[in-house]
C-alpha cells in the first residue's frame, strides 16, 4: 500500500508546483502589458525671436531609459496653423535624452508635439512656447487653414500626417496618430472618409489598421487629379466619436 501511495504523493507535489510557475508566469505577463511608453517632454516656456531654444525628450519604458527610440521627432507651428508646421529629428546623447535645437521666427505662441515611437509603442506629448510677447494667433493674423478641427473630448489628441504630394495611381499611405489622456489611443475604430471635394456621391471609405500603439494607418489610391476632402472619423467601444476634416491635393 505504502508503495502506491509514495508515488501518487510525488506526482501530486509536481502537479501543484507546475501549476504555482504558471501562475507566476501569467502574473509576470499581465505586469510587462501595463508597462507604458513615456516621455519627459522639457520645452521652455517663453523664449525671444531668433533665439535657439533647445526641445528635450527624454523618453523611458517603465524603469527602463530608452536609447534606440525608433522616432523622436519635433514638429512644431505658430499656433492656429497647423498645416504650416515644421519637423526636426531628435539627436540621441545619453540617458534616454534625445534634442533639437530650433529657433521661432516671429513672436507668437507655438505649439510642438515630441512625436516618440518606441517598444511598439507610440505617444505624443504637446508643449506651447511663448515667443516674444505672445503676438496672435495664426487664425486671428489671416492665415488660412485647409482643414477644419471639431471641438474633441477633453485629453484627445489627433495628429493626421498630411502627405507632402499625392499623385494619381500611386498607392500611398495615410497615417495618423492618436493618443489620450496623454497616452496613445489603442484599439479605436478608425476610418477615412474620401471624396471628390463636391461630390459626396463618390465617396471612399477606407478602415484603418493599428500599427503600433496609437498609429493607425490605411492604403489608399486615388484614380483621378483634384481636390479631395477627407475626414477622418475615430470611435471607441464606449461614446467616444471624433472627426476631422482635411483637403489634400492630387496631381
Amino acid at each position: 500500500m505504502k508503495k502506491i501511495i509514495t508515488p501518487f504523493i510525488i506526482v501530486l507535489i509536481l502537479l501543484l508546483s507546475a501549476c504555482g510557475n504558471g501562475e507566476k508566469e501569467e502574473v509576470t505577463e499581465g505586469t510587462d502589458e501595463l508597462v507604458a511608453l513615456e516621455v519627459e517632454f522639457n520645452v521652455p516656456e517663453t523664449a525671444e525671436p531668433g533665439e535657439t531654444v533647445e526641445l528635450e525628450a527624454i523618453v523611458s519604458y517603465g524603469d527602463e531609459l530608452v536609447e534606440d527610440a525608433d522616432e523622436v521627432n519635433f514638429e512644431y507651428w505658430l499656433k492656429g496653423d497647423e498645416d504650416d508646421s515644421s519637423e526636426i529629428d531628435g539627436i540621441h546623447t545619453e540617458d534616454g535624452r534625445y534634442t533639437a535645437e530650433v529657433t521661432f521666427p516671429e513672436d507668437g505662441t507655438y505649439e510642438i508635439y515630441a512625436h516618440t515611437t518606441a517598444r511598439g509603442l507610440h505617444t505624443m506629448p504637446l508643449k506651447s512656447i511663448i515667443v516674444g510677447d505672445g503676438g496672435e494667433a495664426a487664425g486671428e493674423s489671416g492665415h488660412h487653414a485647409h482643414h477644419e478641427h471639431n471641438a474633441h473630448t477633453d485629453g484627445f489628441h489627433l495628429h493626421f500626417m498630411e502627405p507632402d504630394t499625392v499623385q494619381t495611381n500611386e498607392v500611398i499611405d495615410l497615417t495618423v496618430h492618436l493618443q489620450l489622456e496623454d497616452k496613445a489611443m489603442e484599439d479605436a475604430i478608425v476610418r477615412y472618409e474620401i471624396a471628390p471635394e463636391g461630390d459626396d456621391e463618390n465617396t471612399a471609405w477606407v478602415d484603418a489598421e493599428e500599427t503600433v500603439a496609437g498609429e493607425y494607418i490605411a492604403a489608399h489610391e486615388f484614380t483621378e487629379p483634384g481636390t479631395y476632402k477627407l475626414v477622418i472619423h475615430v470611435e471607441d467601444d464606449a461614446d467616444l466619436h471624433e472627426h476631422d476634416e482635411y483637403m489634400i491635393e492630387v496631381e
